[in-house]
């Protein structure tokens, strides 16, 4: 219910709030139109002028930095592509906050003195919880790759997802061990000092009881004791789990295969999009994510164009390196701000306040077709809707779930 009020308030104000931008020679657009558009196809002929500043934090250094360096080149390249079509121009800027809440709040407030106007969001669930309130209190725009509480999305008008909430993720992967892996006995092992893994638990675990999945163990840890999870995957091994439910990210659930390679205990293993980077990790013998399954609505060795054409750029920036999931999202994040603009007729002389109510209202209405899915659209929450898929991990590589 929080966007009807906002997208009923931006109906009213758009007009108002361009009416002094001066410099501006023509109107905006009918902020009320859909949009529809594909990532890297958009304004192939540029709809406007003017520079607009983007700007983003997340872990470029630490251990998730393979997530927030991969969200930075993901967006580069298409702030790239942008500018080199001419038109509407973006400035862009990457700020560490190394996933830590505090750190998120001080690179906000570093990011708006540099002259931000739109946020590209936080990459992690923790920082992004920390710089809603603040975002929301300024009216800037909040558009998150990542981060995927359910709780981010509800907490102010101003700020959207990318990626799927985390329930709703936990509930499609309860689904898929349902009907891929039936009359399976389920281990689970999650971080409950998380706001990411206990929401995907939630979601797995209540949807699995409604789906007659048996869970035989459920286990956990917090952040101050991850450095050895062997009891967690004994658990798992003593109940009898052949399948072991990972709502993790991957330097941990790489601790685990590990430990179960270890100690011979040889069940499937299923993550969601925070296992995207496990075949990145330094000193893991990949060789042990043989047959994992994880939840990515990416993948790399897709055959279409746009794919095929976003991996050569971004494995040029980045020294041969396979986009993750992390990417794309970053990626689609820039087009879907960039199309947005456009439609309303965004050009950069307007404050941030101004942009986010017409974004708002663009957002409300408008359908994108990107990397990480087609005929992508918003509810009144700012939860974005699209297919869940899954990958299985097949001699190094992922490959689509028959």
């Amino acid at each position: 219910m929080k966007k009807y009020l906002a997208f009923a308030m931006a109906l009213a104000m758009v007009a108002a709030s361009f009416a002094g931008c001066g410099s501006s020679s023509s109107a905006p657009a009918d902020t009320t139109a859909a949009t529809t558009a594909a990532a890297g196809e958009a304004a192939e002929a540029p709809a406007g002028t003017g520079t607009v500043k983007i700007g983003m934090s997340g872990p470029l250094t630490g251990g998730a930095s393979a997530y927030g360096l991969a969200v930075k080149a993901g967006m580069e390249v298409a702030v790239e592509e942008i500018n080199a079509k001419g038109g509407l121009q973006i400035e862009f800027n990457a700020q560490d906050d190394e996933a830590d809440g505090e750190k998120a709040v001080s690179a906000y407030n570093a990011l708006k003195d540099w002259g931000m106007q739109v946020m590209a969001g936080q990459v992690t669930t923790g920082s992004a919880l920390a710089v809603a309130p603040e975002s929301t209190t300024d009216n800037m725009f909040n558009l998150t790759p990542s981060a995927s509480a359910e709780s981010l999305a509800l907490s102010g008008p101003n700020v959207f997802q990318m990626c799927f909430t985390d329930p709703n993720q936990g509930a499609s992967a309860a689904e898929l061990v349902s009907s891929k892996f039936a009359g399976s006995k389920v281990g689970i092992i999650y971080d409950s000092s998380d706001d990411y893994s206990t929401g995907l638990y939630n979601g797995f675990s209540t949807n699995a009881s409604e789906l007659g999945v048996e869970i035989v163990a459920t286990t956990s840890y917090t952040a101050d004791n991850k450095a050895d999870l062997s009891t967690q995957v004994t658990q798992c091994q003593d109940a009898g789990a052949d399948l072991v439910f990972l709502p993790i990210y991957y330097t941990e659930a790489s601790q685990i295969l590990t430990y179960a390679n270890r100690i011979g205990y040889a069940p499937k293993f299923f993550g969601c999009d925070g296992m995207d980077g496990i075949l990145t990790v330094e000193g893991f013998d990949t060789a042990l994510a043989e047959g994992l399954t994880l939840m990515t609505p990416f993948d790399a060795n897709a055959s279409d164009e746009a794919t095929q054409s976003f991996v050569a750029k971004f494995k040029e920036k980045m020294n041969g390196l396979v986009p993750n999931q992390f990417a794309a999202d970053g990626y689609d994040v820039i087009y879907a701000l960039y199309n947005a603009m456009n439609a309303a007729g965004i050009t950069g002389t307007e404050s941030a306040s101004d942009i986010c109510t017409a974004l708002e209202a663009q957002f409300a209405t408008m359908t994108v077709d990107g990397l990480t899915g087609s005929g992508m659209h918003w509810d009144e929450n700012g939860m974005i809707s699209k297919a869940p898929a899954a990958v299985v991990i097949e001699n190094g590589v992922y490959v689509p779930m028959a």
